[in-house]
């Protein structure tokens, strides 16, 4: 039987909504082993003068718990 948790993490980028992706996939490696999905809950932007300074999302990764 395989068991599987989901944690919640929040990126961002200056770049783009996939670059903020990558970074909160990134993240998530760093500690966690096993992670078989990720899901984007929200996409959000900080505009400054009229024009986008950083793209948000949350995310949640699902990851598999080791026996």
């Amino acid at each position: 039987m395989t068991v599987a948790r989901v944690t919640k993490i929040t990126a961002s980028s200056e770049k783009s909504f996939q670059d903020a992706v990558n970074e909160a996939l990134g993240r998530a490696a760093q500690t966690l082993r096993g992670i078989s999905g990720l899901e984007v809950l929200s996409q959000k932007a900080k505009v400054v003068d009229g024009k986008i300074a950083e793209y948000r999302v949350t995310t949640e990764i699902t990851f598999i718990i080791e026996d």
